[in-house]
């Protein structure tokens, strides 16, 4: 009777210590005497001691900061870039049997990627393309991390830092930039006027008397302020027209 108690503990004890549990976000690769058994999915699941192993691996998708990486852009500027890679597993057995430590590798990977992107772009294409680049980036390590078991999901570059003597060269040539396109909008918009003045003499000179009149106008909006003192010479015209105007009224 002993016996058979002290064998139930036994059997019970190997139960405990064999049971596994597997969260809902996990699954687990299981290991027959060394050889690999199958997936272990979400709940309570028999491990034999001894016999068998397993090692859970975390499905969330996880975000891997990029550290600062230096490097130099197509046309020989040296910039600093860092980034933030999304990616989840999506086969748990590749990511534990085909790599030693995959949340290494993929950062270590993602790094050179970026370095050699980088290098391959110039600057004004790295700061005006950056979502374009990034996308790249994605491209080629989730490529390359498939056979790891990876799925990338997304690479998004945080920052890009220039040298001191960069920034100033670039703010000098916005500057140089922004007055150019002042200068291009005053000579259009003097060129406009230009031809409305051109447009307005073509209307005035082509009706009699037009011009005197618009002459006479400015004089009288001049004379309103009596604080201006205006000097008028009379035209040759006017004095021409007064006279023939003088000479009809003493011949009627």
């Amino acid at each position: 009777m002993d016996f058979f108690i002290y064998l139930v503990i036994v059997i019970i004890f190997l139960i405990l210590i064999s049971l596994k549990q597997i969260n809902q976000y996990e699954r687990g690769v299981k290991f027959t005497m060394g050889r690999y058994s199958g997936i272990m999915d979400p709940g309570w699941k028999i491990v034999v001691p001894v016999f068998q192993t397993y090692k859970k691996v975390d499905m969330r998708v996880k975000a891997v900061d990029v550290p600062d990486q230096k490097a130099i852009t197509r046309d020989n500027v040296p910039v600093i870039v860092n980034a933030v890679i999304y990616y989840k597993v999506a086969n748990a057995e590749k990511a534990v049997i085909e790599v030693e430590n995959f949340y290494y590798a993929i950062s270590q990977y993602a790094q050179t990627t970026m370095r050699n992107i980088v290098g391959e772009v110039t600057l004004d294409e790295l700061l005006a393309q950056r979502d374009k680049i990034a996308e790249r980036i994605r491209e080629i390590v989730d490529k390359e991390t498939d056979e790891w078991g990876l799925k990338v999901n997304n690479v998004e570059l945080k920052d890009v830092s220039l040298p001191e003597s960069m920034e100033r060269t670039i703010a000098k040539q916005a500057e140089a930039e922004r007055e150019k396109r002042a200068v291009i909008i005053n000579s259009q918009g003097e060129l406009a006027a230009a031809e409305n003045i051109a447009k307005a003499a073509e209307i005035l000179a082509a009706s009699d008397g037009a011009l005197h009149l618009r002459t006479l106008q400015s004089i009288n909006d001049m004379s309103s302020d009596q604080s201006n003192t205006v000097v008028f010479v009379t035209p040759v015209e006017i004095l021409k027209a007064f006279t023939s105007f003088k000479n009809k009224l003493t011949k009627e």
